[in-house]
């Protein structure tokens, strides 16, 4: 079980907008796909949860950007989680470059559904169990 995890991604043309960085919506893209490889590493694919009925959707996303970045920058969105409850978990990204210059901060709400009912339900001690809660990094 790792705590933090750290996804690498490098700004490519199709990341890049009208003002010439890195658009807006693409950092959710970067956070989703970092939480969904931090789930993976820990334990739960994508198709474990489709396996067990339920799984992680978002509820709402947060972000402070604090500088841009541009076509060639190598990133790492580090994440981790930051709280847990029953039904729900807050989980917290940092972006940055890999000289350690901190682009943008980032936080997202995630609640765990039943696929079928489209409704919350309890996180299973299976799955609490493979993410180590962090509250103070």
């Amino acid at each position: 079980m790792t705590a933090f995890f750290d996804y690498p991604h490098t700004v490519i043309a199709e990341d890049i907008d009208e003002l010439e960085h890195a658009g807006n919506y693409h950092y959710v893209k970067w956070t989703q796909h970092a939480a969904i490889a931090h789930s993976t590493a820990n334990g739960w694919p994508t198709e474990r949860y489709f396996e067990l009925g339920a799984g992680w959707v978002v509820r709402s996303h947060k972000i402070l950007f604090l500088k841009p970045a541009f076509e060639g920058d190598e990133l790492v969105i580090r994440t981790w989680v930051a709280s847990a409850r029953s039904a729900s978990s807050v989980r917290m990204y940092e972006i940055r470059k890999t000289d350690g210059e901190v682009l943008a901060k980032a936080e997202t709400e995630w609640a765990f559904v039943n696929y079928e009912k489209q409704r919350p339900t309890r996180i299973p001690a299976e799955v609490a169990e493979c993410f180590e809660v962090v509250t103070d990094p």
